[in-house]
């Protein structure tokens, strides 16, 4: 299926997920993305609702998007009101798009209950408004909303809508699972069934509403949909809509379906991340081909296999879309994880070399105290480099201290002050922040930035502190994660301690000493 074309709605259903909310300059940054990617269609929003929508389009219209069919969305027109006196519909055209998506009523339930027309009058309503934008040349898809739920209540009624919106001029018909709640084998089954039907391309629209999206979306695909309809990481509104990451990579990869090339296939990882930021969301470790962990390898004996034959333990290699494989070195991974590690980093080891068994050793001791390696690779990579006198150090620590006023205003300052050796200087700061490991932060920085520039490129993006013996109260040791990121990478750092600030100094000092040491300093 060569022709099979991807429809993204990022821009307008996934802007209706919870604490989302993307301004003109995010939309036009990401759909330049969207469009480097390959989609075919970007629907950027709905323009007769807001004016930051139309102010979107109008801007898009003067330079368009490279390679992508920019789609604007509306409803079918108000009951009782012709299409060409309808301001929503009027709003489309002012948005200069020449494709439009009008999404139409097609379930009994929602016609009787929500519109309140008559049957008839609903189809009038599909057909006058498809007409209207099709007799001015503008090509129209027409999102049949509940489609399964319409389907399964009134098979006929159903049909009729799609054949008014084809009869009419719509280039596609697109079945929505508005609601998330049909069933794989039924989404399959109703495809295969009405797709002789359609004369015109046949798009598939799902929500994630029973975790089922991305499945459902294929399964129609294979039952002869050649339209796919998603948000990227499958944000959007209540359980979010189709995830258009791994529905890309599934096609391509699976199915043997050029939806896009293999050269942008690469691209889908750092767009998943992209959308990620711009979104304000974290990303999912766990995401399907794109998150961290999806080619990540913890035991012993899986380390073992991938290092003789990925394939035993990968379904794909993952530079095919644009990730790479971790070996998450712990105590469980033994000493063919250190080997991997140490491999990755260029670095000559092998099982009999004495240092492997010390760099072992050194890693469960640790492990045993609290560390966790596995989500702080960054200090595992400066305690093996460390081990191997593969490292300098970039500065020394003479000593600080951290003082937290709470003041007659109830406000809560903190204060770190700082004594450090820099390249044979003497340096002596303090610097103020919102709470005390932000001080330290704030004050360690200021006494390297001109000794190390590059430190203003990174910042910390992730603070998590973790009691490891609740037991023990207020005395038990803490385990701080930091995740620290600069304008090309993500890293984490980890440190252990009865003291949180020092557990947090530890973590701290790592991630800035893993800057340096990649940066060169």
């Amino acid at each position: 299926m060569a022709d099979l074309k991807l429809y993204d709605t990022t821009l307008r259903d996934g802007s209706q997920g919870e604490g989302i909310s993307f301004s003109v300059t995010d939309k036009l940054r990401i759909a330049r993305e969207l469009a480097m990617l390959g989609i075919h269609y970007i629907e950027g929003g709905w323009p007769g609702s807001n004016p930051k929508d139309m102010e979107f389009f109008l801007k898009v219209s003067r330079q368009p998007l490279e390679g992508s069919c920019l789609v604007a969305f509306s409803m079918t027109r108000r009951p009782g009101l012709k299409a060409d006196r309808d301001p929503n519909l009027s709003a489309l055209l002012k948005s200069r798009v020449k494709h439009v998506a009008i999404v139409g009523k097609t379930w009994n339930l929602h016609i009787s209950d929500v519109l309140k027309v008559s049957l008839e009058d609903n189809l009038e309503m599909i057909k006058d408004t498809v007409g209207f934008f099709a007799a001015k040349g503008i090509t129209v898809f027409f999102d049949a909303e509940h489609f399964f739920d319409a389907y399964r209540s009134d098979k006929d009624y159903s049909m009729r809508c799609l054949d008014t919106a084809c009869q009419a001029g719509a280039e596609a018909v697109v079945l929505c699972d508005t609601n998330g709640g049909t069933i794989t084998s039924e989404v399959s089954r109703v495809t295969s069934q009405i797709r002789p039907a359609i004369k015109v391309r046949l798009g598939i629209h799902c929500h994630n509403d029973c975790g089922l999206a991305v499945a459902n979306s294929l399964a129609a695909v294979e039952a002869g949909a050649d339209m796919v309809q998603g948000t990227i990481n499958g944000i959007g509104e209540r359980c979010g809509n189709a995830d258009l990451i791994p529905i890309i990579a599934n096609l391509k990869l699976k199915l043997g379906i050029d939806c896009i090339s293999g050269e942008k296939l690469k691209e889908l990882t750092r767009v998943s991340h992209f959308v990620s930021e711009i979104s304000n969301l974290r990303q999912k470790n766990d995401q399907p081909y794109v998150g961290i962990s999806a080619f990540a390898h913890k035991g012993g004996m899986h380390i073992n296999a991938v290092m003789k034959n990925p394939k035993s333990y990968e379904h794909i290699n993952p530079s095919s879309v644009g990730n790479h494989r971790r070996v998450l070195v712990s105590e469980l991974g033994g000493r063919t994880g250190i080997l991997l590690r140490a491999r990755e980093l260029e670095l000559n080891l092998d099982k009999k070399d004495p240092q492997t068994k010390k760099i072992l050793k050194l890693l469960q001791g640790l492990e045993h105290k609290g560390y966790h390696f596995e989500a702080a690779e960054a200090s595992f990579e400066l305690l093996i480099k460390k081990a191997l006198k593969k490292y300098k150090k970039f500065f020394e620590l003479e000593g600080f201290r951290v003082v937290v006023e709470k003041k007659s205003d109830k406000k809560i300052t903190s204060e770190a002050i700082i004594k450090l050796k820099v390249k044979g200087t003497k340096e002596h700061t303090a610097a103020e922040g919102d709470g005390p490991v932000n001080a330290l932060d704030n004050a360690l920085r200021k006494a390297l930035k001109e000794f190390y520039p590059t430190l203003s490129k990174m910042r910390l993006s992730d603070f998590k502190v973790r009691v490891l013996d609740e037991k023990t109260g207020t005395a038990s040791r803490v385990r701080v994660l930091i995740q620290s990121q600069d304008e090309k990478e993500t890293w984490s750092t980890i440190g252990v301690s009865e003291n949180i600030i020092e557990a947090s100094w530890q973590a701290l000092v790592d991630s800035i000493e893993y800057k340096l040491l990649k940066d060169k300093a």
